[in-house]
């Protein structure tokens, strides 16, 4: 009996060298082929090469066939990365965007060293110290970090003029809950802008805050939330969940990768009335506690469908300082939904997955895996159609809230304009600027057209598709009016952020909001609350 065990024993173990050994020497070929081919060309090439860029190129092309969060990080990125993480940046205090060789300031911190030196949102950088930024080759962004306390001079445009300042860095640590109140009755409402090392504490601290202060119910902001840390995903909902609630899990190939992740400690409260607000910008660790939290009835989830991030990235470090990020498993909710929405399995190409399963929460609701997380009460307002999309990939609603920021002062809020008046303006702009976008429907016509050429059809079909094009672009242009309600979320975030700071369009938000109100209604109706928790 023994040595039959002995035997199988022993065949497992030979099976797994095997196997081992099978996949050792398909690495070790395909390594020494690169090797080679690396080698001879830069040797033997006509013009002379940068092994170091040539390198580059062929690390990111190798993990570009896998999926976009596979990533290679040189030296310098990843100590940037440990630095943005541990919430602590010397900086000039504004948020800065990167455009076709151009550095436009974004949004500013309140009383940072930007805003004492004047910068307003829709500033052009031109110059860093001694170098101008159209002329700088790598990622001038980097320019304006630097040690605390030390100055930066920079030259900045503004509607054509150009304007000099010196600018003292300051270390600041940037908050992950920016911003939570309590209204009159008794709706406490919290902002999460990102899960970094602090997010779990911030959000109990404010939560218990509210609560000793009388709030009878919390409404937790997840809107245009990336993610972040997963156990700082887990801390989170375990404030309102008991110890050893199982939260999420990953499954791999790899068996060592295939976790379960549980609350570990005492909950803050597991009773009071609960509402978290998402978007189709909500992402990974916001798509976990959304979605666990709905799996196990806590909250009700108001707003758009998430982004549906489920895949799980480990860092794994590499000689001389570099780190590969892989993508090494998938997350799924208590109730075994599939966070993740598109596929990448197929040679890195990003397909929908359309097979949508479902799974019951604990108290017996359905829910659907296959693409996010999608609302037990879907908004108009939390969505991001493709005409917004474009929009807001174009940068018209930023370049518009500029504008009108600029040329409209001394607007307060109880000044600040109403929606239609808003809209009405952002109409103006559009019909001044050039705003490209093409819809699914005009890509078909088009490759339709280039058909009929091809088989001689054209000048039959020619009337007919002209028509078709002109009716295509009156609808497009009545999109953005079907649109209305989601693009005004967009420029109105942009707007007040540019008026009254960070916070102060939180505060305006959290009075006025759509989304906000909504969720305030449901959890001030006791009915309405239990009626979507319960339903069977």
């Amino acid at each position: 009996m023994k040595k039959g065990i002995i035997g199988i024993t022993l065949v497992g173990i030979f099976i797994l060298t095997s196997g081992f050994k099978n996949d050792f020497f398909a690495i070790a070929k395909q390594i020494e082929l690169f090797t080679s081919v690396f080698k001879e060309i830069t040797m033997n090439y006509v013009d002379e090469t940068n092994p170091a860029e040539l390198m580059d190129t062929a690390l990111t092309a190798m993990l570009r066939e896998l999926d976009p969060y596979t990533q290679y990080y040189n030296q310098q990125e990843v100590e940037q990365a440990l630095i943005n993480q541990s919430g602590e940046v010397a900086s000039i205090g504004a948020r800065i965007k990167s455009n076709k060789n151009k550095l436009i300031v974004v949004a500013l911190t309140q009383d940072a060293p930007a805003d004492q030196a004047g910068l307003k949102p829709g500033d052009e950088l031109v110059r860093i110290n001694d170098i101008t930024i159209s002329e700088y080759a790598e990622n001038a962004i980097n320019l304006l970090n630097g040690a605390a306390n030390t100055s930066v001079n920079i030259a900045y445009k503004r509607q054509g003029k150009i304007y000099e300042a010196q600018i003292k860095r300051s270390a600041r640590k940037e908050k992950a809950v920016p911003f939570y109140n309590l209204d009159k009755e008794a709706n406490g409402y919290i902002v999460l802008k990102e899960f970094t090392r602090t997010a779990s504490f911030e959000v109990g601290m404010a939560a218990k805050d509210l609560i000793d202060q009388g709030a009878k119910r919390l409404i937790l902001d997840l809107r245009n939330n990336p993610g972040g840390l997963l156990s700082e995903a887990v801390n989170v909902a375990n404030l309102f969940v008991p110890k050893n609630t199982l939260i999420t899990y990953t499954q791999s190939n790899i068996d060592k990768y295939n976790q379960s992740y549980k609350t570990k400690n005492e909950a803050l409260d597991t009773q009071i009335p609960l509402a978290i607000l998402i978007n189709a910008k909500s992402a990974s660790a916001s798509e976990i506690v959304a979605g666990s939290l709905q799996d196990l009835d806590r909250a009700v989830i108001i707003g758009g469908k998430s982004f549906g991030k489920g895949l799980v990235q480990r860092p794994k470090n590499l000689s001389y300082g570099s780190q590969v990020k892989i993508t090494i498993s998938r997350y799924y909710t208590p109730s075994g939904r599939c966070i993740q929405a598109l596929d990448y399995s197929k040679n890195g190409q990003a397909i929908e997955n359309k097979k949508h399963k479902a799974f019951k929460t604990k108290a017996g609701r359905i829910v659907y895996d296959a693409g996010g997380i999608t609302p037990d009460v879907s908004l108009a307002s939390s969505l991001v159609s493709p005409v917004t999309q474009a929009l807001l990939d174009q940068g018209l609603i930023f370049d518009f809230s500029t504008q009108y920021f600029l040329n409209n002062k001394g607007v307060n809020m109880d000044s600040y304009p109403k929606n239609a008046a808003i809209f009405k303006a952002f109409d103006q702009f559009l019909k001044k600027v050039e705003f490209n976008y093409e819809t699914n429907t005009e890509k078909d016509l088009k490759k339709l057209k280039e058909q009929a050429e091809k088989e001689g059809m054209a000048t039959k079909l020619n009337e007919a598709l002209s028509n078709l094009e002109l009716q295509l672009k009156n609808t497009k242009a009545e999109a953005i009016e079907r649109q209305k309600e989601e693009i005004l979320y967009w420029i109105n975030k942009q707007l007040l952020s540019n008026y009254f700071y960070e916070k102060g369009a939180y505060e305006y938000f959290s009075k006025h909001n759509s989304e906000i109100l909504e969720a305030k209604r449901i959890l001030s109706d006791t009915k309405a609350y239990a009626d979507i928790l319960n339903k069977a």
